[in-house]
């Protein structure tokens, strides 16, 4: 991980602005690919890439361990909690249920 105080602003902005346009781009691309065939597996890993990149967005302005602070006060980590977990299960649901045999045909 970056130390984010050795980065300039300006460079940690545009990394900023680079894994928080992809991480949008990701998880669009990954709502739209859910009603292809087999698009349960294709949703589940662009979701959560762009989930991951937004996260790894704000990284860059205050620090990775600034972040994780403020993410697990008191009055965030409520939100954070369903945020985790919510991305975990969706992943794994996606691919309990791309084992069923008439869900893969969905």
């Amino acid at each position: 991980v970056l130390d984010a105080s050795s980065l300039s602003f300006n460079t940690r902005l545009k990394w900023f602005a680079m894994c928080f346009v992809s991480g949008v781009f990701f998880s669009i691309l990954g709502t739209g690919l859910l009603w292809l065939p087999g698009g349960i597996k294709l949703f589940a890993v662009f979701y959560t890439l762009g989930n991951i990149a937004a996260l790894a967005s704000t990284c860059f302005l205050m620090g990775p361990v600034k972040q994780l602070k403020k993410m697990f006060e008191t009055t965030r980590l409520l939100a954070t909690i369903v945020m985790l977990s919510s991305a975990l299960f969706a992943s794994l649901q996606s691919y309990s249920l791309s084992y069923i045999p008439y869900a893969r045909d969905a």
